[in-house]
């Protein structure tokens, strides 16, 4: 937008990523997921054709619309009962068909779709397509992808693969995506704010057990300064307060209507940014510092509803993240499997605040959303926890494919000079040792899915550790007493979700095998030339060699089974489009299951 001579604007300005080319190829891809992801979730059910002529296993493909106009398509059937569709087969009476928006309209009796979900969905597709536009419009190639750092590559990355409206972001417009979305790849200087005490809550690990040492190892002497002297400048005490960093939209959007009162009072204090460049994670509300890369990320607040749910910091697992994070600790020092075979990088949530408001958090009845609303939390670096050679990648990134269709996957299996099946069973061998340690010794799991599961690889790009992240809110334990829970803190195990053993087991099904390998396993085929059979026979033989290692928890193998023959399926977007929707609730939602789906990690009969 320009200005004219009294400062007023004198025009629009069109993004160059929207255009026709750019935003076609895009809505194709996304209606090609969207009918491969109903259809696995059992929100359609495609009828196969008889077809003599069918292209290397796939299958001609029908699903009737509202009006009895047939949808045809060609897809492979995969593991887990998956469906992969060909999206530059879609046609419609005969013609080619590429639009998401109008395959809403023409099928939303038939996807039982309600007024008011419809029109937000609407909504959620049109933005998340014009995140999609951007991407294609700026994409690099998968070779000079593998020579960025982490920070750098997570701008990159297209979004969950499994959920179809992965970038909805609803309540940003489009200058604050522009801004704040991680594909748009701008660093920022984030500024701070000062809350009174009787509003915040200050908690952290022993090493940050006061507000203060947190501030020296976060803050300059010439910041901290600062941020004396401006409430000093009003009269108000500086020891009376704490100082967190907030995210701008956040402070524009909620904070300045949502705790007017506090702002007038002197309660909540702008300050001057801590000079700090950060740039936006995948999870959006995290940023890494990229001027003292030594310096912990930081997760705030922002309410806006991407995926499945509001992404604010809900008040109690916000003081209890740093808890969390000690009793995680002390378990992998602890086992010298975790701490020396596998040397698995747990990036711990060591500090944090959070801030009540003084109306909604009395209120149980209120959606959560605002009971989420102010805060931060303070993340472990990665870079500084690495060896020296090693670099490090999101479990997302081997997922990736550059405009040409060159896998990322493929691009690191070159550069290392393995076979492709050998540096599989490196992945898996890094990867699945100390999930299934902490789920079969200690009953504990993590959601392993690919942004919170991050591989390190060596200097040859060879998988050796895994690294994990988002404790308070991913980590949960078997509702049923194990004696390893004895040393677990009376407020850790009031916070995280139990759930029984045979459920536990669900969130490296649903985090790691369906939700990341169930994609990864056709790359391999399609791009290495390992069988999909070869792929999950790797996975199935690295957790019977780990459950070979440790033959006194076979009592734990039979407890939380991953080889069953048929496991739950979990649904992501039926959540969207028939549980939740977009009505508010005051609990987060969970996923919903429906029905079950065959395990292609079950032994062969």
């Amino acid at each position: 937008m320009t200005a004219g001579s009294d400062g007023g604007p004198t025009g629009l300005f069109a993004p160059p990523e929207l255009n026709r080319e750019v935003w076609e190829r895009a809505a194709r891809r996304m209606l090609g997921k969207m009918l491969g992801a109903f259809a696995y979730e059992g929100i359609i059910e495609p009828a196969v054709e008889p077809d003599g002529d069918g292209d290397g296993g796939a299958e001609l493909c029908t699903q009737p619309l509202d009006d009895g106009a047939v949808l045809s398509f060609r897809a492979r059937r995969g593991p887990y009962d998956d469906w992969r569709v060909d999206a530059e087969s879609v046609s419609l009476a005969g013609r080619p068909f590429g639009d998401p928006l109008a395959f809403l309209m023409l099928a939303r009796r038939t996807l039982r779709l309600d007024g008011a979900t419809f029109g937000h969905l609407v909504r959620e597709v049109s933005a998340t397509l014009a995140a999609d536009a951007r991407l294609d419009h700026t994409a690099l190639s998968a070779a000079e992808l593998a020579d960025l750092g982490y920070a750098e590559l997570e701008g990159h990355q297209t979004g969950h693969p499994w959920l179809v409206l992965n970038k909805g972001r609803l309540g940003f417009s489009a200058s604050d995506a522009a801004r704040w979305a991680p594909e748009a790849r701008r660093p920022a200087r984030l500024p701070w704010i000062a809350v009174r005490r009787d509003l915040a809550q200050y908690r952290g690990v022993a090493a940050l057990a006061t507000p203060d040492r947190l501030y020296a190892r976060e803050l300059d002497p010439g910041a901290r300064d600062a941020f004396a002297g401006a409430l000093l400048g009003r009269g108000l005490d500086p020891a009376e307060y704490l100082y967190l960093p907030v995210h701008p939209w956040q402070w524009d959007e909620v904070v300045l209507p949502l705790f007017g009162p506090a702002v007038a009072e002197g309660a909540i204090v702008p300050l001057p940014g801590d000079g700090d460049v950060r740039l936006p994670q995948q999870s959006i509300r995290t940023f890494l510092n990229l001027s003292r890369p030594d310096r912990h990320t930081v997760k705030l607040p922002l309410s806006i509803l991407n995926t499945l749910v509001w992404r604010g910091l809900p008040t109690e697992r916000t003081l209890a993240a740093p808890a969390v994070t000690a009793w995680v600790h002390a378990v992998r020092d602890a086992d010298p499997f975790l701490r020396d075979d596998c040397g698995v990088i747990l990036l711990g949530e060591v500090a944090s605040v959070a801030v009540e408001h003084p109306v909604y958090d009395r209120l149980p009845e209120v959606p959560y959303q605002y009971k989420e609303l102010l805060g931060a939390i303070w993340r472990e670096p990665l870079e500084t926890r690495l060896a020296p050679g090693e670099r490090a990648r999101t479990l997302a990134s081997l997922l990736h494919t550059d405009p040409r269709g060159r896998a990322f996957t493929a691009e690191l299996v070159d550069r290392s000079g393995l076979s492709p099946h050998v540096w599989l069973r490196r992945l898996f061998s890094a990867l699945l040792p100390p999930l299934l340690r902490f789920l079969y010794r200690y009953g504990t799991v993590f959601s392993p899915h690919g942004e919170n599961a991050i591989v390190v690889f060596d200097e040859r790009d060879v998988p050796v550790r895994l690294a994990i992240k988002d404790f308070v809110d991913d980590v949960n334990v078997s509702a049923d007493p194990l004696p390893e829970h004895g040393s677990m803190p009376r407020d850790v195990r009031a916070v995280l979700l139990t759930e029984p053993p045979a459920f536990l087991t669900q969130f490296i099904h649903s985090g790691l095998f369906v939700g990341v390998f169930r994609y990864l396993a056709p790359l391999c085929a399609e791009q290495l030339d390992v069988p999909e059979g070869d792929f999950w026979a790797l996975v199935r033989d690295e957790i019977l060699r780990h459950q070979a290692r440790f033959p006194e928890l076979k009592e734990r193998y039979e407890m939380f089974d991953l080889l069953t023959p048929r496991i739950e399926r979990l649904c992501l977007n039926r959540n969207r489009l028939h549980l939740d929707g977009y009505r508010d609730r005051s609990e987060r939602p969970h996923a919903a299951v429906e029905g079950t789906v065959p395990n292609p990690l079950a032994p062969p009969v």
